[in-house]
């Protein structure tokens, strides 16, 4: 049997699979390296991890281009878009009509808000109508705390805190019945520090969306889109969201 030209086949794909490869084009993305747990620095390996750095990896694997990461303060990504020293920004940015009228935006990978966390025991509370006359630990000065006045008939059992560890301690101890504050901050908690002893339920409050930001007139945006799609087809999405903050949440 003449497998000269299985030889010849295999030699070409080979090449044409390190051509695409070495074509891919390489992205300045940026971050916020203190937006925990979205993306933060690993200590031990100096690298930026979080929910975002997992995110990200895969859009681009998906959408095929490389990319080099770059750290600086929040109030500087927008602007560096604009300039175009970035091409793509993903950092927990909150998509707004200010901001979609200077940089272009993908479709929303992250629905944020406020949400409800439980003791991992507690079976009676899933909304927020069950906080009704409950002992409530919420942050001082927050969004949150502002909602539940406003919602609540019964809002004398609302205690405001000075930090998010002093009302997890306090649910934990069982001197409240629930915590009420930003989505993400009570999803990294359940899943790390709280892991088996409380528990997010219920919808999202008073919601937000988080998108990917790239340069204005940017020709990823479809791709990431694309990708951002699929992610969310095969369930990969669901792993990467369950990995930092547990199960998704219900629909509204």
């Amino acid at each position: 049997m003449n497998t000269n030209w299985l030889r010849t086949l295999g030699v070409a794909a080979a090449l044409t699979f390190t051509a695409n490869a070495a074509s891919a084009e390489e992205l300045k993305v940026v971050t916020d390296p203190s937006f925990v747990p979205f993306e933060m620095m690993d200590q031990e390996t100096g690298e930026m991890v979080g929910f975002d750095m997992d995110i990200i990896a895969e859009v681009a694997k998906r959408a095929g281009f490389d990319y080099d990461l770059q750290t600086m303060d929040f109030n500087g990504i927008i602007p560096a878009l604009q300039t175009g020293n970035v091409d793509i920004a993903i950092a927990g940015i909150t998509i707004t009509k200010e901001r979609e009228e200077i940089v272009d935006f993908s479709d929303p990978y992250y629905d944020s808000g406020l949400r409800i966390l439980v003791r991992a025991d507690n079976e009676d509370i899933k909304t927020l109508e069950d906080l009704e006359g409950k002992k409530i630990g919420t942050k001082i000065g927050s969004t949150s705390y502002d909602f539940l006045v406003s919602e609540l008939d019964k809002d004398d059992g609302v205690t405001p805190y000075p930090g998010s560890s002093d009302m997890y301690m306090a649910l934990m101890s069982r001197a409240i019945d629930a915590v009420f504050y930003d989505a993400p901050n009570v999803g990294y908690f359940a899943k790390t520090k709280g892991e088996g002893r409380v528990k997010t339920v219920g919808p999202l409050y008073e919601g937000q969306e988080y998108g990917i930001a790239l340069k204005e007139g940017s020709e990823w945006v479809d791709d990431v889109n694309e990708a951002l799609a699929a992610m969310k087809d095969d369930s990969t999405y669901a792993e990467i969201y369950k990995k930092w903050f547990g199960e998704l949440p219900k629909e509204m």
